[in-house]
């Protein structure tokens, strides 16, 4: 049998060889995305005994934690409303003394599932971009000799666009503050009669927000007593 060169049947059906579409490369990931895998990565170099930065907790227990969240839809409203937080807390300890660490991270790699409110659409974005950005740099900031890193400009205007939540984490501080990034734009997340500005990239003013006062690389502005009792409150999410 002859067979007919692929240049030749290209030529008679009409197409060119090289005519064929090339397949568009896969978008890339958010940075809930970004977030969640790298953290999962640190944590599996660390192992599950290392520190974070979220109080006595390791990185087994942090893991645990991330399990719940988004495949435990019963335990996860005790995990903002603390009158249901011993049944959260007692589901995690369990869900850590029962799963291996490295089945754990393999959860928390494969992401929500579409059970899960997380697995809604636009869902993953919306709520766990911080969640992962701020829990991988509780584990990196606990570990010897970090380094504050930079964000892609993408990853920074969707936390920024988060950062509306830190009006409920300060509802109860007694100072008015902004958050200033480099660029200048501003947000207010509290009110009070007295005023106070915190400066920083936008990744730094989140882990502030959000309780990491004591490694954010943020500075103060404002009235002197503001800036006092800023330094002097303390809160967490």
């Amino acid at each position: 049998m002859i067979r007919t060169p692929v240049g030749v049947r290209a030529y008679h059906s009409g197409v060119s060889a090289s005519s064929n579409p090339v397949p568009a490369p896969p978008p890339a990931p958010g940075p809930a995305r970004t977030e969640r895998l790298a953290l999962c990565d640190l944590m599996a170099r660390l192992g599950p005994d290392a520190p974070t930065m979220c109080g006595d907790w390791t990185t087994g227990d942090l893991a645990a934690h991330l399990v719940i969240r988004e495949y435990r839809l019963d335990a996860g409203p005790g995990i903002l409303f603390r009158p249901l937080g011993g049944y959260t807390e007692r589901v995690r300890r369990r869900v850590k003394d029962s799963t291996p660490f490295p089945q754990m991270l393999d959860r928390i790699r494969q992401g929500p599932p579409k059970a899960s409110l997380w697995g809604l659409p636009g869902m993953d974005k919306a709520g766990n971009s911080v969640e992962y950005f701020v829990h991988h740099e509780d584990v990196r900031r606990a570990q010897p000799d970090w380094q504050a890193r930079s964000l892609p400009p993408d990853a920074e205007e969707v936390l920024w666009r988060r950062l509306k939540m830190a009006r409920f984490v300060l509802r109860k501080v007694q100072v008015e503050v902004t958050l200033v990034r480099p660029d200048g734009k501003t947000i207010r997340v509290s009110k009070g009669t007295r005023q106070a500005r915190v400066h920083g990239p936008v990744g730094e003013l989140v882990l502030w927000a959000l309780g990491r006062g004591e490694v954010a690389q943020v500075r103060f502005t404002g009235a002197a007593d503001a800036v006092q009792s800023l330094a002097a409150t303390r809160w967490s999410l």
